[in-house]
């Protein structure tokens, strides 16, 4: 099982587990005293109304184009008990997810992004806004891409129930 279910136990909190690299200021104090599982299930909620299905760059680019170049990306998703699937051309997967969400009326804007290596993983430590209120989240995957898109779907979710609150 990967951390994602929150099914590791070692270490016990999210600072030992980065402990060769600092957790991005503005999350390092709230999470001090949190155990890991209670870090996954408040940062990581990927279990709230928004669930990421398929995602792919469906561009095929021949090796002599230069430089950054937009990507057709494609995806399907659930929102609530809606499956829906979306198109959208950015330089990079979370341009790609976050105006695709925008599109269906939740405005996710990211205005920090880290990524850390540990045990094999990357985390992904994303800080979004609806302009109205700001939120940390995160994801986690053996694959980089996949543990930034985890951490934008987590973040809309945290958005979205705070706003249902």
């Amino acid at each position: 099982m990967t951390p994602q279910s929150g099914a590791r136990t070692a270490p016990e909190s999210p600072p030992a587990r980065f402990s060769h690299v600092r957790l991005p200021c503005g999350l390092r104090d709230d999470v001090g005293a949190m155990s890991w599982a209670m870090f996954i299930a408040t940062y990581s909620q990927n279990s709230g109304p928004l669930r990421l299905g398929t995602w792919e760059c469906g561009d095929d680019r021949p090796a002599t184009r230069l430089g950054p170049q937009p990507c057709t990306f494609r995806a399907s998703f659930a929102i609530g008990d809606r499956i829906e699937t979306a198109t959208a051309a950015a330089s990079g997967p979370v341009a790609a997810l976050t105006a695709m969400l925008y599109d269906r009326g939740i405005g996710l804007e990211v205005v920090g992004f880290h990524q850390l290596e540990s045990d094999g993983h990357t985390a992904t430590f994303v800080k979004g806004t609806d302009g109205q209120r700001a939120t940390w989240a995160v994801g986690w995957s053996e694959d980089s891409t996949e543990s930034a898109l985890r951490a934008v779907i987590a973040c809309a979710n945290r958005l979205m129930a705070a706003v249902a609150r």
